[in-house]
């Protein structure tokens, strides 16, 4: 009976090493649960300070920058137009350019071939 006794001793150890592994397991879960959440808080506080700041950097600049963008967005579309313009204007050109190198054929064989095929023949 000591043979049985001893592995019932070892039987309950097993079962209690892996209660204690299984309680670890979820402690370390937890604890990394709640660095996520101190790390999430950590961030989202830099996040805005870091918006303050440049929010009071934008304003001591000269305010909300809608004059510049007003500035930008005109200069875009004056840009846009200008090339609108030089398309419409030479895609005439570009088209004719194209048609002329398609259509344009060569009917004169290369000197190159001529002794290619010379040399090939034997004459």
């Amino acid at each position: 009976m000591n043979s049985g006794s001893g592995i019932q001793e070892l039987m309950a150890a097993e079962t209690r090493a892996s209660q204690i592994v299984a309680e670890a397991r979820i402690a370390r879960g937890d604890r990394m649960k709640q660095a996520q959440t101190d790390a999430d808080e950590l961030i989202a506080a830099y996040r805005l300070e870091q918006q303050d700041a440049f929010d009071k950097a934008t304003n001591a600049s000269g305010g909300s920058g809608g004059d510049a963008s007003a500035k930008l967005q005109a200069e875009t579309n004056k840009n846009i137009q200008a090339m609108q313009g030089q398309f419409t204007k030479n895609a005439q050109k570009a088209v004719d350019v194209l048609l002329s190198k398609c259509c344009e054929v060569s009917l004169e064989v290369p000197t190159a071939r001529i002794r290619s095929t010379q040399k090939l023949y034997g004459k």
